[in-house]
């Protein structure tokens, strides 16, 4: 390559010369008029030339737009001579607006759309609240309560059997299932009364369970009482104080009170399978099982009970029997199985969800049994 600076277009050869752009502007200086011949053109026009719109200079576009087929080609006049009036600015004929696209053969009219309802009612200054299930159940007649099944009642039955069948081994083979049972009564009450998530309270009524399963641990079934009250009583204040420093309403800080304190106290009150004597347990979880697998048959409801609280006193019996207790079973058993329904009636309140039924509707017969076991076995034994 040279070093020499490019002089321009190639000289000598065929297309020598050839610059399109300086075509163009000869063509376009030959069409020109000259603006001095012009009438009226002043010496301030001669020396300034106009720096704006120059229509000869513009670039006209021959061919045609998108969608040739609905739009019209845009059609540009020629500049016309100048007729004694300078204008910075050629006019051009308005584009033919297109023409919208007819309506297919088979859309309706438009008349002939009905117009949709409004979705919600009209806005009230007290809001429009949601009614809920419960509250629609009632307002068509039909009951808000709705059972936990056939499947709750099987993992009842098989904790309670668990508890039955570890009680007399040892007091830690009873505290396994014992604190399973725990755990769920915490987690199942909470969301049974609509708060959920509600970590920190079933935290600390999960918590009241376990210390009062390690003070009767360490005190023995003899001082069982005390071990349990106890800790029931710290928890009440705990709970308590924990409510008081809350920044939610009075209203909302009552019921959450409220389900910290009975949370905490069937956690805690649980205990008491691991309090009471060994055998009344064995009678006590194998009739809350029987009982709620009764309850859990397609039967009538009155018929239902009546054959649940059999069923319990049966139970009684025959694990009485087996463990010494003889006849004393059948009372210990048929309480055991009230204090079983009394539960199961509960966790079907009010429209449950599918948790509540697998938590709930699991541990509370078990949980609101314990008491009367640990009460009757040990003024039956």
């Amino acid at each position: 390559m040279s070093d020499q600076p490019y002089q321009g277009p190639y000289q000598g050869g065929p297309y020598e010369g050839y610059d399109p752009y300086q075509q163009q502007h000869q063509q376009q200086h030959q069409h020109q008029p000259d603006r001095q011949s012009w009438p009226g053109y002043g010496h301030q026009y001669a020396q300034q030339p106009e720096p704006g719109y120059d229509p000869q200079l513009t670039q006209q576009w021959q061919g045609q737009t998108w969608e040739t087929q609905t739009h019209a080609s845009v059609q540009t006049p020629a500049p016309q001579p100048y007729d004694g009036q300078y204008q910075h600015q050629q006019q051009y004929a308005a584009a033919p607006q297109p023409q919208p696209h007819p309506a297919p053969a088979a859309a309706p009219a438009p008349d002939a759309v009905p117009e949709s309802e409004p979705e919600y009612g009209p806005a009230t200054l007290a809001g429009n609240a949601r009614i809920t299930d419960a509250q629609r159940a009632r307002l068509e007649g039909r009951s808000p309560i709705i059972e936990p099944g056939m499947q709750p009642a099987l993992l009842t039955a098989l904790l309670g059997l668990l508890l039955a069948a570890a009680a007399p081994v040892a007091s830690y083979a009873l505290l396994a299932p014992l604190v399973v049972l725990q755990g769920v009564t915490a987690a199942g009450w909470f969301r049974l009364n609509g708060m959920w998530p509600a970590r920190q309270g079933i935290a600390l009524a999960f918590l009241g369970g376990l210390t009062a399963d390690a003070a009767v641990l360490a005190a023995g079934r003899d001082h069982a009482p005390a071990a349990i009250l106890g800790p029931l009583g710290v928890w009440v204040l705990l709970a308590l104080v924990l409510q008081l420093r809350s920044h939610a309403s009075p209203d909302e800080r009552m019921y959450g009170l409220m389900a910290t304190v009975v949370s905490s106290a069937l956690s805690v009150l649980a205990t008491g399978y691991l309090g009471a004597d060994a055998h009344a347990v064995s009678v006590g979880a194998a009739a809350v099982a029987v009982a709620v697998l009764a309850r859990a048959l397609p039967l009538p409801t009155p018929a239902s009970v009546v054959v649940s609280l059999l069923a319990a006193a049966g139970a009684g019996i025959a694990v009485g029997g087996m463990t010494g207790m003889g006849a004393k079973g059948a009372l210990l058993g048929a309480a055991a199985g009230v204090c079983a329904l009394v539960g199961h009636r509960v966790a079907s309140y009010d429209y449950p969800s599918r948790f509540v039924h697998f938590t709930a509707g699991v541990a509370l017969p078990l949980s609101a049994a314990a008491p009367v076991v640990w009460v009757l076995g040990r003024a039956l034994g």
